[in-house]
């Protein structure tokens, strides 16, 4: 039957079911765009998880099929006043319903895990295929659909895997890795709020937990579709064959990584030089740590190199760090004077720790002039350690030239051997 045919069969009294329909959707869409503009205008400066963002949010994911249902319960209530049929409105009924449930559901799992635009995309693909799933079985397709898609056979045998097989095989693992990957983020948040243990040991435990319960997710949703697991053997031979020739380098950097969380060597929060790089822990990752510097470059850094390099950890057991200025004076110079002149601008600094005492010492008797040396300690290397060497230069030089002390210029003795009479 070609469209026109199917159109001129329908009868009055279908049209005015369709032509409601229409209205309907058409309500929601007007509604979903008028809340998506009121929650960008009225957002603000809200936190992510602020009651007046997720109030926003929410409203917009129920928008339409909030204003849809409404509009539609209307046009039920009117066709049924005038003797129509609405068997169509009353299926669209339940529809929404479903939409409007599964989109507050999707979004309050979200609102348990880590924000970010992949989960939201995750969340709009979930609710979609969950929504899909509830609609064909209240239409009454879902069994003929899934007699036709059980039909198509992908590999033949004894044993065949069927296009219904596979989809409940993704459908299945689908579920569980969400179900297991919430419950993951939810001990993880917990974790890391005790106070009781250090941050190193919290990330750790946080890390291994998620991992564990991933790992049990994948198990159990092969395991539900009805999946042999020991035909995982060959799998986990051929697994460790990759590993011994390709894929040794990552599988490195996991090891590592899970080595830094236990032995606490490197910790968020902590100040570390490695190589050319200076910057603080962001934090800890499996395969690599995000190390932030002073321009706010945040650089990715593979567990294997911090295993094996040299790290300099500013912040390992104590935060305090020492400073080292050298000055020189000229032999013209009283050196006690400048002494203690230098230990009186470290004092006088506000980052400079008054206990351990600021030192000046006389190091050397140079070429050009009496080399000397400040020595200071500062408790917040994060803060930056360069900054506070140009504000301590600074004001030794204006201490130096208030009191008459000069910082020679280099200095060499010339004897002319020989030269023309004139």
């Amino acid at each position: 039957m070609s469209l026109s045919q199917l159109l001129g069969s329908l009868s009055p009294t279908e049209w005015w079911q369709i032509g409601a329909i229409i209205l309907a959707l058409l309500a929601g869409l007007l509604a979903h765009r008028w809340a998506v503009r009121k929650a960008d205008r009225n957002m603000g400066d809200a936190t992510p998880r602020s009651l007046r963002r997720i109030l926003l949010r929410g409203t917009e994911r129920l928008a339409f099929p909030a204003a849809a249902l409404a509009v539609a319960l209307l046009a039920h209530a009117a066709l049924d006043a005038a003797h129509y049929p609405s068997d169509w409105l009353a299926l669209l009924t339940p529809l929404l319903l479903s939409l409007a449930s599964i989109r507050l559901v999707a979004y309050m799992l979200r609102l348990s895990l880590r924000p970010g635009p992949t989960l939201r995309a995750w969340e709009q693909l979930v609710s979609l295929g969950v929504w899909a799933f509830v609609a064909l079985y209240l239409l009454g397709w879902l069994k003929p659909l899934a007699a036709a898609l059980d039909g198509i056979r992908l590999v033949p045998g004894e044993h065949p895997l069927t296009l219904l097989t596979l989809l409940k095989a993704a459908a299945s693992l689908g579920a569980m890795l969400l179900l297991t990957w919430w419950l993951g983020a939810a001990l993880e948040r917990r974790i890391m709020g005790a106070s009781g243990i250090s941050a190193g040991i919290r990330v750790s435990i946080a890390k291994v937990i998620k991992f564990l319960l991933i790992t049990l997710g994948l198990l159990l949703g092969l395991s539900a579709v009805g999946i042999d697991l020991t035909a995982f053997a060959v799998f986990g031979g051929a697994l460790g064959v990759g590993l011994g020739l390709g894929l040794q380098r990552i599988a490195s950097n996991l090891v590592s990584g899970f080595i830094l969380l236990f032995d606490r060597s490197i910790r968020p929060g902590d100040v570390i030089s490695i190589g050319d790089r200076f910057g603080w822990v962001q934090e800890l990752r499996a395969r690599y740590l995000v190390v932030r510097d002073r321009d706010g470059v945040e650089t990715l850094i593979p567990n294997e190199n911090l295993v094996t390099s040299q790290v300099i950890n500013w912040s390992y057991s104590d935060r305090k760090v020492r400073i080292k200025t050298p000055v020189a004076i000229s032999y013209h110079d009283d050196p006690e004077l400048a002494l203690r002149l230098l230990e009186e601008v470290a004092r006088e600094h506000p980052r400079i720790l008054a206990d351990p005492t600021p030192g000046a010492r006389l190091l050397a008797f140079g070429d050009n002039g009496m080399q000397l040396e400040l020595r200071a300690w500062i408790q917040d290397p994060e803060a930056g350690v360069n900054n506070i060497r140009s504000e301590l230069n600074l004001a030794i030089w204006r201490a130096f030239k208030t009191h008459g002390i000069t910082i020679p210029y280099p200095q060499r003795d010339l004897h002319i051997r020989s030269a023309p009479d004139s």
